[in-house]
């Protein structure tokens, strides 16, 4: 867990090697396995079940909830906590690494590998000043998944998700919390109003 002065929890998983996959599937709800095993490749499941290992876990330190808990979906897709709506938390997982937060308040995060990009797909996701920024830094790819992680975190925050045109999103009025870990690959954002 890393504490922090925004108000929120955040949990991280980004020793994957060390978890039994088979273990953390037998961990999870029959809802979490059912949804977790829809992933066809081993790596999506231990993914999926790490993730939410990590919601329980908070559920656990943060508010003393014990029990294996039960998500619901709103209108548009965000999970929520059954008979436990009023915490807030979202999951996301790359290849390296999976992360839960969990807030009193809506929030969001997403986790993204580094990697290289293609032009075409800054020119589609990215306004003129984004664009600017990436052309600008010293490592341009992580410039460009620092600012997809802001704009996917904003997204499963407002529950809008990515049928949003994400040139026009608008991050201004939203706090942002990134942690770039270069060495192991990964770049997180968590996103609050």
């Amino acid at each position: 867990m890393t504490d922090n002065p925004h108000d929120f929890a955040l949990y991280l998983n980004d020793n994957l090697s060390e978890v039994d996959l088979d273990e953390a599937l037998a961990a999870l709800s029959p809802q979490r396995r059912e949804q977790a095993m829809k992933f066809k490749r081993p790596q999506g499941r231990l993914l999926s079940a790490v993730a939410y290992g990590l919601l329980c876990r908070g559920l656990r330190e943060r508010y003393a909830v014990s029990e294996l808990p039960e998500l619901g979906y709103a209108e548009g897709g965000k999970p929520f906590i059954v008979g436990h709506e009023h915490i807030h938390f979202n999951m996301s997982h790359c290849r390296q690494a999976a992360v839960c937060v969990l807030s009193d308040e809506e929030i969001g995060v997403d986790i993204e590998e580094i990697r290289r990009f293609k032009p075409s797909l800054v020119d589609y996701t990215m306004n003129d000043a984004q664009r600017q920024m990436i052309a600008a830094a010293e490592h341009p790819e992580v410039e460009f998944i620092r600012l997809w992680t802001m704009k996917e975190a904003l997204l499963k925050l407002t529950g809008l998700g990515l049928r949003t045109d994400l040139k026009t999103l608008d991050l201004s009025g939203y706090r942002f919390t990134t942690r770039v870990e270069t060495q192991k690959g990964y770049v997180c954002t968590v996103c609050q109003k």
